[in-house]
């Protein structure tokens, strides 16, 4: 922060070199280390003043309060990082309560779990002619299901797949149409949460899959 130096100061420069030349471009930019040089600063340009025409009360309450200001603003920094670092640590102990539940996210992995295959959707607006076309990991088509007319907004579907034998994980996708024209569907792979943890600012999720996903990634717990 700059001070406005009288003329009788800038005459005494040469007495200030030792607060401002290289001793005081070494020190840290930190809060604490500002507040010191301006503190010297300050000692020195009353020290060097013009007796006859000191610096009038105003212009030192100013100069100090801006000081102050950048203080308290830096303050209230770290107390909203700690802040959301603690909300962040109670939040993860409360979504413990989620383990174990099934959540949608975006994707298209289908989960085979007790012979039936679960995954879902989100359809722009309402189609009369949805159809789920699930691959092999290598990308051979295995089975269509034709789940008809569908309403706007998030859906599920599940596929018996009993007869399938293969080891490889499933992948599917979604296609929709009304009226003949194409309606936008976004695929959502089911998951199981297995843990939950957090990097101190954000929380995450790791699925039985074994993905990682964030918070908002989650479209529903089911």
């Amino acid at each position: 922060m700059a001070l406005n130096l009288t003329p009788s100061v800038q005459a005494s420069q040469p007495a200030l070199q030792n607060l401002t030349g290289s001793s005081v471009a070494a020190e840290k930019t930190d809060a604490t280390s500002q507040q010191d040089r301006f503190l010297k600063l300050l000692v020195a340009q009353l020290n060097n003043q013009d007796p006859m025409n000191p610096m009038d009360n105003a212009q030192l309450t100013s100069q100090t309060a801006q000081i102050s200001t950048v203080s308290g603003i830096e303050q209230l920094n770290s107390n909203l990082l700690a802040l959301g670092k603690q909300f962040t640590a109670m939040q993860a102990v409360q979504s413990t309560t989620m383990i174990g539940h099934d959540v949608l996210t975006s994707g298209n992995r289908l989960e085979i779990s007790q012979g039936q295959g679960r995954g879902g959707m989100e359809l722009a607006s309402a189609a009369d002619k949805v159809s789920v076309q699930i691959f092999s990991a290598g990308g051979q088509l295995v089975d269509t299901l034709e789940l008809g007319s569908m309403a706007a907004g998030r859906q599920e579907f599940a596929w018996d797949a009993s007869k399938y034998s293969g080891a490889s994980a499933l992948n599917f996708k979604v296609a929709a149409s009304n009226a003949g024209q194409g309606v936008a569907a976004n695929a959502l792979a089911r998951d199981t949460i297995s843990s939950i943890g957090t990097d101190g600012s954000a929380m995450s999720f790791a699925l039985k899959s074994g993905a990682i996903v964030r918070y908002e990634q989650i479209k529903a717990v089911l």
